[in-house]
C-alpha cells in the first residue's frame, strides 16, 4: 500500500490553522493508509533556539497530536532526532541535490530577510526535509501549499538519484489538504501564525475565556468594497471557521442571512464561539488525560522511533550499496 509521511516543527502551542490545515488530515488519513507522522526537531534548530524548550516542545507536540486523535495503533509517531537514520541520508542525497535549486527555494529567501545570522542548515533545509520523505519511501505527503515548492525539489532530488544510482525512490506525491488557509482574527489579509504574535492565533488548547475574547474582537471588516457577491476577508475567515467547526446547516443559514444583508456580525461571532468551544472541548479532555500520565507520551515516542529506525535502517542499507559506501545500517547506533 501507499504509505504516507508528514511531519511538523515542535513550536510550542497548536493553533487552529494547525489543526484545520494539516492535522485533522493526518488523522483523516491514518484511517486509510500506512503513516508515519515525525516531529521534526533537527529543523528547528536553523534558526536560534532555546535547547531546553525544544526538547520540552517536542514531547509536548506528541502529546497534542494524540490528543487530537493520532492513534499509535495505526501510525507511526517519532520524533526525528531519534532516527539518526534522517541526518545520515540527507547528507547523501545533498550529493544529489543542485546548489541552484536550493538558491530559488522560496522559504529560504524569505527566513533569510529576516535574519541577521543565515545559516547553512536554514539552506539545506530542504534536503533534510527530502531526507525525512525518502528513507520511508513515503508515496503521498500532505502538506500545505506553502510547502509544495519542497516537495517538487524531493521529487527532484528522487529522479537525480535514481538516474545515478539505480531505481531507488519513488516520487513522493503531493497531498493538498482541502482546508484553505485560515487567516488572522487580528489582520484577515495575512495568515494565523504565531510569529505575527498572540492576537494573530487561538491556540487548540487555549482558555476558553481567551478564546470568547478574540473571537469577539476579530476584525470584520478591513476597509474598501469587497467586489459584489464577495465578502470580507474577515468575515470570510469567521464563516471558514464556522464551516470547519461547526453543522454544515448552522453555517448555510448564517451564509443565507449574510446573503440577504440581515445577517449580524456579533450574531456570527457569537455562533461560531460556541460551536468553536464544543468542536475543541473533547481534545482539550484527551489532552488532559495524557497529561495525567506522564509515561504515556515517552513510551510512544520510544515504540515509534524503533518502528521507524526499523523502515529507516532498510533504506539506509540500501542506499550505502548502490553509493559504493563500505558501511552497513545494522551497525549503526
Amino acid at each position: 500500500m501507499p504509505r504516507v509521511f508528514s511531519g511538523i516543527q515542535p513550536t510550542g502551542d497548536l493553533h487552529l490553522g494547525n489543526y484545520f490545515g494539516a492535522i485533522a488530515n493526518w488523522v483523516r488519513l491514518q484511517d486509510e493508509l500506512p503513516c508515519v507522522y515525525c516531529i521534526v526537531d533537527y529543523h528547528a534548530i536553523t534558526i536560534e533556539h532555546d535547547p531546553a524548550r525544544l526538547r520540552a516542545w517536542s514531547a509536548q507536540m506528541a502529546g497534542d497530536l494524540l490528543a487530537c486523535g493520532i492513534d499509535p495503533g495505526k501510525s507511526i509517531l517519532f520524533v526525528q532526532s531519534d532516527v539518526p537514520e534522517h541526518t545520515e541520508l540527507a547528507w547523501i542525497l545533498s550529493a544529489a541535490t543542485s546548489f541552484g535549486d536550493l538558491q530559488r527555494m522560496t522559504q529560504f529567501k524569505e527566513k533569510g530577510e529576516r535574519q541577521a545570522f543565515i545559516s547553512a542548515g536554514l539552506f539545506t533545509y530542504p534536503v533534510l526535509q527530502a531526507a525525512d520523505i525518502l528513507a520511508y519511501k513515503a508515496d503521498l505527503v500532505p502538506v500545505g501549499e506553502d510547502q509544495s515548492q519542497h516537495l517538487e525539489l524531493t521529487r527532484e532530488i528522487a529522479r537525480r538519484f535514481n538516474s545515478r544510482f539505480g531505481e531507488t525512490f519513488p516520487e513522493p506525491k503531493t497531498r493538498l489538504t482541502e482546508a484553505p488557509r485560515l487567516m488572522s482574527l487580528a489582520d484577515p489579509t495575512r495568515k494565523m501564525s504565531k510569529s505575527l504574535g498572540e492576537d494573530h492565533v487561538i491556540g487548540l488548547f487555549e482558555d476558553p475565556a481567551r478564546i470568547t475574547k478574540k473571537i469577539r474582537s476579530a476584525v470584520t471588516d478591513t476597509g474598501g468594497a469587497p467586489s459584489p457577491g464577495a465578502k470580507s476577508p474577515g468575515v470570510e475567515n469567521l464563516f471558514l471557521l464556522l464551516r470547519l467547526a461547526g453543522p454544515p446547516a448552522v453555517a448555510a443559514e448564517l451564509e443565507a442571512e449574510y446573503a440577504a444583508g440581515k445577517l449580524m456580525y456579533k450574531r456570527l461571532k457569537e455562533t461560531l464561539t460556541e460551536h468553536l468551544l464544543a468542536f475543541v472541548a473533547p481534545i482539550r479532555d484527551r489532552r488532559q488525560a495524557i497529561a495525567a500520565d506522564p509515561g504515556r507520551v515517552e513510551r510512544v515516542l520510544a515504540e515509534g522511533a524503533d518502528r521507524a529506525r526499523a523502515i529507516a535502517r532498510a533504506t539506509l542499507r540500501e542506499v550505502r550499496e548502490r553509493i559504493g559506501a563500505r558501511g552497513d545500517a545494522r551497525t549503526a547506533r
